[in-house]
């Protein structure tokens, strides 16, 4: 990072012409600064036209201005060199094996800049400074650095290649033109290249109108997912809270039905322990009387026997167990045949309903909609029966008014 910071210094306080530091600096009257020799060097030649200007903003002034040094730059670049300003320029500026390098650097080649497409030579940032500051490089077309510049020379006539055979579709060399692509459309290689630039900007201007559309579309989607998450989400909810209620519904009836036998589960109990302790009363009567007539059986006096006999009670029949004998005790098993038929009638309710709610989720649609029906059988799935009002319609002689 230091050595940035000193290059960048360096090239602040370098002459733009000779790109060294700057020696006996001048500050010409547009404001720029450089060395009183290179300044005067490139005024030298444009005496010959009696106009001078500024080589880096090209500001003219009518007649050559008086030079004087400026010392306040001249103490504050001395300063600068001991400072180590005046070493070489660093590594990074010198070319590489990936790098382009100058064509006319000697030594050690710093990299190049620009390269020229009609010197098809390329140029350091020095090297460079005629084709800025020369009339003679007006014309030259200075491009990228670039290995391939042999690339721009015809191999048959050794000429550079600055023409377009639009018959060919072949990018060729004047002689070229004159030669076996005699009497084809050509055109220099700068129109045609105006014409595909105009071209490439069209169909870049396509593509990028149709990025801006699938962007739009993309972002419409996102909103779509945004909308089926929330309404899937809110199905999700609804659903569970009514599933739950079903449940704590059936829960209820259960409850309620599971109430109801226990109730008459007590109440038939009940009346069985009645019924029952009725009888065992019975029973109890009929085992003590059974005990009398036992022990009058056994009386060995006659006398006895027959006096006793008339005051035995009459045997009358149990009303208990002729109704047990009428209608027997029911059970519950029919409780469980209606819950059993019960549960039928939910599970079909449940297979008709789930398949409406199936069908229901397989019809949610995104953006993405089917193609437009195009018979008459498909236009009939969106038709619907319209019923005019019989007022309105006579007002339009759809209809006969009503008498």
């Amino acid at each position: 990072m230091e050595q940035q910071g000193v290059q960048l210094d360096r090239k602040t306080f370098s002459c733009p012409i000779c790109l060294d530091l700057l020696k006996d600096p001048v500050t010409i009257p547009c404001g720029h600064s450089y060395c009183m020799i290179c300044i005067n060097t490139h005024w030298d030649e444009q005496d010959k036209k009696g106009m001078y200007s500024c080589p880096q903003c090209r500001k003219p002034f009518i007649s050559r201005p008086d030079l004087e040094k400026n010392t306040m730059l001249a103490a504050l670049v001395e300063q600068l060199k001991k400072t180590g300003l005046q070493a070489a320029p660093a590594d990074h500026c010198y070319a590489g094996p990936e790098d382009v390098a100058c064509d006319f650097c000697t030594g050690r080649k710093l990299k190049a800049i620009k390269s020229c497409l009609v010197c098809l030579a390329s140029y350091c940032e020095k090297h460079l400074q005629p084709h800025h500051y020369s009339a003679t490089f007006r014309y030259h077309k200075l491009v990228e650095p670039s290995k391939n510049l042999k690339e721009n020379i015809c191999s048959k006539h050794d000429e550079v290649i600055n023409m377009f055979c639009r018959t060919d579709q072949k990018c060729i060399c004047y002689l070229c033109s004159v030669d076996e692509h005699k009497g084809h459309e050509t055109v220099s290689a700068a129109a045609e290249r105006a014409e595909r630039q105009r071209e490439l900007e069209e169909r870049r201007g396509n593509i990028q109108q149709m990025i801006q559309n699938q962007e739009k579309d993309v972002k419409l989607l996102q909103q779509e997912v945004e909308a089926i998450n929330v309404s899937a989400d809110k199905a999700v909810e609804d659903s569970e809270k009514i599933f739950t209620e079903l449940i704590r519904l059936l829960q209820k009836r259960s409850s309620d039905v599971k109430q109801q036998i226990r109730s008459q589960q007590e109440t038939e109990v009940s009346r069985v322990k009645d019924v029952q302790e009725k009888l065992e009363q019975e029973i109890t009567e009929l085992k003590r009387k059974d005990a009398e007539l036992e022990q009058l059986s056994h009386t060995e006096d006659h006398y006895q026997f027959l006096h006793n006999y008339p005051s035995l009670p009459a045997l009358s029949e149990s009303t208990h167990s002729s109704s047990i004998n009428i209608r027997p005790l029911r059970h519950f098993e029919d409780v469980t045949a209606a819950v059993s038929e019960l549960r039928e009638k939910l599970q079909d309710v449940l297979r008709d309903s789930w398949t409406n709610i199936s069908l229901m989720v397989t019809k949610v649609d995104v953006l993405l909609s089917g193609p437009e029906p195009k018979t008459r059988a498909g236009f009939l799935k969106y038709s619907h029966k319209i019923k005019l009002d019989i007022n309105t319609a006579s007002a339009l002689n759809l209809c006969p008014a009503p008498v």
